[in-house]
């Protein structure tokens, strides 16, 4: 769905697909990244990320939200896959890319749904994650 017509259904099942694919993600970086600063990035990211949605599942929960538990067959498709063909600094330089980008659409729906969502809780978990989310963009970033 486009970033600005998500329920808050919709918006966990983004929140979570996006956690599961950035903690996916960063533990193959961890192992296959050739450039030490792209495989501490991708450890901070699986940190995060885990976190995250430990902080996405209370909430949903609380509001009565379901929350995926797998990585849907669209990432997988669209960006695992592709990821965990490369190795060395073919995947350092794939791997930043889609950070960048992909952090920047994250925060794009996340500050839209801080001031969509119908719930107090949700609100608060998102002005929670935002600053870390854009402490990853700024990260991938600066190894661009």
């Amino acid at each position: 769905p486009d970033a600005g017509s998500m329920s808050d259904q919709q918006f966990v099942d983004f929140a979570a697909q996006t956690d599961m694919v950035e903690a996916n993600l960063g533990q193959w970086g961890e192992t296959v990244a050739s450039s030490q600063a792209v495989k501490n990035y991708a450890a901070m990211l699986v940190a995060d990320h885990t976190n995250d949605f430990k902080q996405l599942s209370k909430v949903a929960h609380q509001e009565d939200l379901s929350v995926p538990n797998a990585i849907d067959a669209q990432h997988n498709k669209e960006m695992i896959a592709p990821l965990h063909k490369l190795r060395g600094s073919a995947f350092d330089h794939r791997y930043i890319l889609d950070m960048v980008a992909g952090h920047k659409k994250a925060i794009a729906a996340y500050e839209k749904e801080e001031k969509s969502a119908s719930s107090p809780a949700l609100i608060e978990y998102v002005q929670k994650a935002l600053p870390v989310l854009h402490k990853h963009l700024d990260g991938a970033e600066k190894l661009r």
